[in-house]
């Protein structure tokens, strides 16, 4: 994976993470509730279907906000350098890990950290770590 450096703007990066910032706050203040994915997708996956009205906003915004951007930029056409089943079992890694780690990335490092939880903190230590010594293993050890 490398990083579009020409279309990728500090500028757009900041307005983008205020607005995520800014999105997690107001759930968390007028909702009472923490803006992280596995949990939000949990929630309207169990069996009890009470409550989850926001939920399902949360998820539908996040379904209409890249159909918007896509008729009003032209949309971005990712490169994905590997196979389909290592994507599959990436994702299954993943959604384990999340279960492991009582939460994503999202929950974490976003909300987690603004609220200064010590098990946020660890889980997101982790994640880094983690990432850092892929990274480092896949351009080094196996080459690319």
């Amino acid at each position: 994976m490398n990083i579009d450096w020409v279309h990728f703007t500090p500028l757009s990066a900041a307005i983008g993470g205020l607005m995520i910032g800014a999105a997690a706050a107001i759930l968390l203040l007028f909702n009472g509730r923490i803006a992280g994915i596995s949990g939000i997708l949990g929630g309207v996956l169990s069996t009890k279907q009470q409550g989850n009205g926001w939920r399902w906003a949360f998820l539908l915004g996040m379904l209409i906000a890249p159909t918007l951007f896509y008729f009003f930029d032209k949309p971005l056409s990712p490169v994905i350098e590997t196979s389909p089943w290592m994507l599959i079992i990436a994702g299954m890694l993943v959604g384990a890990g999340t279960r492991l780690g009582n939460g994503c990335t999202s929950g974490h490092g976003i909300c987690g950290l603004a609220r200064l939880s010590r098990r946020s903190m660890v889980a997101v230590l982790v994640f880094m770590v983690t990432a850092f010594i892929t990274v480092y293993i896949q351009r080094h050890v196996i080459g690319g």
